[in-house]
């Protein structure tokens, strides 16, 4: 699944340090899939990290092309530290998306929830989450940390679990598809 637009993370003005040729890159994380992609810039080009940029299928005016898929451990450095703000801008304008996570979210087995996934969620407070969406919807993250008492921090939640699937650590994939594909030019 394709992402349309993407998150800087790094910038890499003269590529590697390894690349023979010396391309303006980036480090880029999708709004929409969470793929993340390697791209070449366009020659006079440059970026900044959290900066958003289109890299679908249609005419780009900054990327020239997309290199590669990555996994989580080929980012830089720069690029691991800025994914959680990246992450943190993509769920605040696609909150809906997330919102509708906790209202329709689901068993896994007999003995595991969707919910219970999520970093701090156990089974007392999917239980108060699950009792709260039958009174009505939530709306917002707020909402959530209103109607339930003593809940970590749901959009922080969120974003700490899909840190754990980019590593390729889960079980599980709630928001992210597994790694495969790894370094396949074709994205």
């Amino acid at each position: 699944m394709k992402d349309e637009y993407g998150i800087v993370l790094d910038f890499l003005h003269s590529g590697h340090s390894v690349d023979r040729r010396a391309t303006p890159i980036a480090q880029v994380i999708g709004d929409a899939n969470f793929n993340l992609l390697e791209v070449e810039l366009k020659d006079g080009h440059t970026i900044k990290p959290l900066e958003s940029v289109y890299i679908g299928t249609e005419k780009r005016d900054i990327v020239k092309s997309i290199k590669k898929k990555l996994i989580y451990n080929d980012l830089t450095g720069n690029a691991q530290n800025e994914i959680e703000d990246a992450l943190n801008i993509i769920i605040d304008q696609k909150q809906s998306r997330f919102i509708e996570f906790f209202n329709k979210s689901g068993p896994l087995t007999t003995r595991q929830h969707q919910l219970e996934l999520l970093p701090g969620i156990g089974k007392k407070h999917m239980w108060e989450i699950l009792d709260e969406r039958k009174k009505g919807p939530f709306t917002s993250f707020e909402d959530i940390k209103t109607r339930v008492k003593l809940l970590p921090n749901p959009k922080k939640s969120v974003v700490k679990r899909i840190i754990e699937e980019l590593e390729g650590d889960a079980k599980w994939y709630l928001f992210t598809t597994p790694p495969k594909g790894y370094g396949e030019d074709e994205y």
